[in-house]
């Protein structure tokens, strides 16, 4: 019960600290430059730019946020359940709060670079920090999960791809294209920033190596850099002899020295290196089962 708590408690923190510096992001930066990153905040900032320019009444971000997410929580909720959409609902009503009492500040709207690279950081952390308590800040995430229960041929990335496009399609057409190219820079950030923490501490090098000093390589590995090394039987399609190939998964620093070993016993060894994105385990994350409950 205990261990419930704490976790639940952990993903509120979470879910709190991710809308507030979302919040931040699309108040501070997106808004004040015009830079539509698509979502519903995207939508929100178009809403808001229409509504005081050809008209008296300028709808703020807040309600907008707030009226455009209202149908699709209603949808989301009728396809899932109210338990799948509880955290993600949490998340819309801090980041709606948010955008209604956050005062008026227009902090670099004047350099669109500055504007893309750092609302793009902000708005990175705070979707990873949402999406490792399990929610998101709804809008075109949320109806591109539960439109793919009735669109099964397209995958969630997909169908958010597709409505986040038309969102940024309409960014360019209200504002101008070098508005949507300086928010093309932001999606990119934000999805580099948002990978980083969610893998962040967890990424690592898989090394294979094909050697006939193999024996001499794994033993050096395991001595002096403390890796485990798993040995798997080959056959050369072309030679037709059997091979050991040793694979192992290495922390990033640790396979220059590697390189160096294999050098060492032998300098004509076949030797390829991969990325591994997530490495959870001894040596790596201990109590994995954090990350994923």
């Amino acid at each position: 019960m205990k261990q419930k708590l704490k976790l639940r408690t952990r993903d509120v923190l979470l879910i709190l600290i991710g809308s507030t510096v979302t919040s931040i992001a699309t108040k501070y930066f997106f808004d004040p430059a015009g830079l539509v990153t698509g979502g519903v905040s995207g939508l929100a900032i178009i809403i808001k730019y229409l509504t005081g320019e050809y008209s008296s009444l300028q709808i703020p971000l807040w309600v907008s946020n707030l009226l455009v997410n209202i149908p699709i929580f209603l949808f989301a909720w009728k396809t899932e359940g109210f338990r799948s959409i509880m955290r993600t609902g949490l998340s819309w009503l801090i980041i709606t709060a948010e955008l209604a009492i956050f005062p008026e500040y227009d902090l670099i709207s004047g350099n669109l670079l500055l504007v893309s690279v750092y609302g793009g950081i902000c708005f990175g952390i705070g979707t990873g920090l949402l999406l490792m308590a399990r929610a998101t800040s709804g809008g075109t995430d949320m109806l591109g999960n539960t439109l793919h229960r009735y669109l099964r041929q397209y995958s969630v990335g997909r169908l958010i791809q597709f409505l986040d496009g038309i969102v940024v399609i309409l960014g360019a057409v209200v504002f101008n294209v070098e508005h949507t190219l300086y928010a093309l820079i932001s999606v990119f950030i934000m999805g580099k920033i948002t990978d980083w923490i969610l893998t962040q501490g967890r990424t690592a090098k898989c090394a294979m190596i094909i050697s006939d000093c193999s024996d001499e390589i794994a033993r050096s590995i395991l001595d002096d850099l403390s890796r485990g090394v798993t040995s798997v039987s080959g056959t050369g399609m072309y030679s037709g002899s059997s091979r050991k190939i040793l694979i192992c998964i290495c922390s990033n620093k640790d396979i220059v020295e590697i390189k160096d070993i294999v050098k060492q016993y032998d300098p004509k060894a076949f030797f390829v290196i991969h990325d591994v994105t997530e490495a959870m385990g001894e040596g790596f994350v201990e109590n994995a089962e954090k990350w994923t409950q």
